[in-house]
C-alpha cells in the first residue's frame, strides 16, 4: 500500500502544486522543497483519499507527518480508515 501512495502523491502534487514537476524524490521536503501550503496538503489528503478510494484519519497528523513525501505516505498507509 505504501508504494501505491508514494506513486500516487508522485502524480497528484504536480496538480494540486498547479506547476509541472521534475522527478520528486521521497526525501523532497514538502514545504521548502516544492512550496505545499497547509491548504494544499488538505488538497493532496483528499486527492490521494478520492484516487486511492481510502479514508486517513488526519486528526493525529503532525508537523513532521508533514515533513517530506516518504513522511507522508508513512503517515497515511499508518493511518487508514477501515471501511465498514
Amino acid at each position: 500500500m505504501r508504494e501505491r501512495i508514494l506513486h500516487a502523491i508522485g502524480e497528484l502534487l504536480p496538480r494540486v502544486l498547479k506547476r509541472e514537476l521534475p522527478e520528486i524524490p521521497e526525501n523532497a521536503c514538502l514545504f521548502d522543497d516544492l512550496g505545499l501550503t497547509s491548504a494544499g496538503t488538505i488538497e493532496l489528503i483528499l486527492e490521494l483519499e478520492e484516487s486511492l478510494d481510502i479514508q486517513v484519519d488526519v486528526e493525529q497528523i503532525t508537523e513532521d507527518d508533514l515533513r517530506s513525501v516518504t513522511n507522508l505516505a508513512d503517515y497515511v498507509a499508518g493511518h487508514l480508515i477501515p471501511e465498514d
